[in-house]
C-alpha cells in the first residue's frame, strides 16, 4: 500500500514539474515573439525615441512613434486605482474576515467572486455612470469635459481591482493563527485594535501580494479602459482630461496597422511585459527581505 502511494506521489510530481515547465515555456515564447518582432522596431526607432518621444503620429510623414504619453497613461491611470481600490479591498476584506456576521457573508463572498466574472460589464457601467458623473465634475471645475478621462479609467479600475485585493487580502488574514488575536484580547487590546495592530501586520505579506496583483490586473486592463479613458494619443495633462494606456494603444491600432507601425505596437508590448515582470521582482526581493 505505501508503495503505491508512493509511486503515486511520485508520478503526481512529474505531472506538476510537466506543468510548471509548460507554464515558462509559453511565457518564455511570448517573449521570444515579442523581442523578435518589436526589437527590430525599437532599433529603427531609436531607443530614447521610442520611450520617451512625446508624439505618437503613425500615419503622419514623417512618423512618430514615442510612447511616453501612452507610459504616462498608465503610470497615473494603476496609481488611481490603487487609491481607489487598494483601501476598499483591505478594509472588506478585513470586515470579512472578523467582523462580517454569518449571513451577511454568505452573499458578500459570492458577491466579490461574481464581481470578478464580468470585466465586459465595467465598461458599460463605466461608460453610463462612471464617465457622466466625472463629466459633471469635469464641467463644474473647468469648464468643459465629457468626462472621458484619466479619473474615470482610475475610478473603474479602482473596482475592477478589488475581487483579487479582497480575495486575496481576506485569505492572508484568516492564514493568521487565531492566537494572534485572542493573545491580544487576553492582554487588554479591543477587538478592532487587536486587528490592525496584531493580524494586518502579522498578514501583510499576503495583503502586500495582493496589491501586486491588482497592478498587475489594472496596467493590463484593455477594453473597459478604452471605453472610458478618452484615448488622446498625448501627454496627460490632468485628471479630468483623456489619456491612452499602452494595452489601448496595442488593440486600438494593431487591427490596421502594417510594416513598422505593427512593429512598435508589439514593441509597445515588450515595454508593458517588463513594466509588469518589475513590478513581480520588487514584490519577490520585498517579501523575501520580510522574510
Amino acid at each position: 500500500m505505501n508503495k503505491i502511494r508512493t509511486i503515486k506521489e511520485a508520478a503526481m510530481s512529474k505531472v506538476f514539474l510537466l506543468c510548471a515547465l509548460i507554464s515558462v515555456l509559453a511565457l518564455a515564447l511570448i517573449f521570444g515573439f515579442l523581442l523578435a518582432n518589436g526589437l527590430p522596431a525599437i532599433r529603427e526607432i531609436g531607443l530614447f525615441s521610442f520611450l520617451f518621444g512625446r508624439e505618437w503620429t503613425p500615419l503622419n510623414q514623417p512618423p512618430s512613434y514615442g510612447i511616453l504619453p501612452m507610459i504616462m497613461g498608465s503610470i497615473y491611470m494603476t496609481i488611481g486605482a490603487m487609491i481607489v481600490g487598494v483601501p476598499i479591498g483591505i478594509f472588506t476584506a478585513i470586515f470579512l474576515a472578523y467582523v462580517c456576521p454569518r449571513k451577511l457573508y454568505r452573499v458578500l463572498k459570492p458577491a466579490t467572486y461574481l464581481l470578478a466574472g464580468i470585466p465586459v460589464i465595467y465598461g458599460f457601467f463605466g461608460m453610463v455612470i462612471i464617465v457622466p458623473f466625472v463629466g459633471r465634475i469635469s464641467v463644474a471645475l473647468t469648464g468643459g469635459g465629457t468626462g472621458s478621462s484619466i479619473l474615470s479609467a482610475a475610478l473603474l479600475l479602482g473596482i475592477m481591482i478589488l475581487p483579487t485585493v479582497i480575495n486575496i487580502s481576506e485569505a492572508a488574514i484568516r492564514a493568521v493563527p487565531s492566537s494572534y488575536y485572542e493573545g491580544a484580547l487576553a492582554l487588554g487590546s479591543s477587538p478592532i485594535r487587536s486587528i490592525f495592530f496584531v493580524v494586518v501586520p502579522a498578514a501583510k505579506s499576503g495583503i502586500f501580494a495582493s496589491v501586486i496583483l491588482g497592478v498587475g490586473r489594472a496596467i493590463g486592463e484593455t477594453m473597459a479602459v478604452v471605453m472610458v479613458a478618452g484615448n488622446q494619443p498625448r501627454m496627460p495633462i490632468h485628471l479630468l482630461r483623456g489619456a491612452r494606456s499602452m494595452t489601448a494603444n496595442i488593440v486600438m491600432e494593431m487591427g490596421y496597422a502594417s510594416g513598422l507601425h505593427r512593429d512598435a505596437l508589439v514593441a509597445t508590448g515588450i515595454v508593458l511585459f517588463v513594466f509588469i515582470f518589475a513590478i513581480n521582482v520588487v514584490f519577490t526581493l520585498v517579501t523575501r527581505k520580510r522574510k
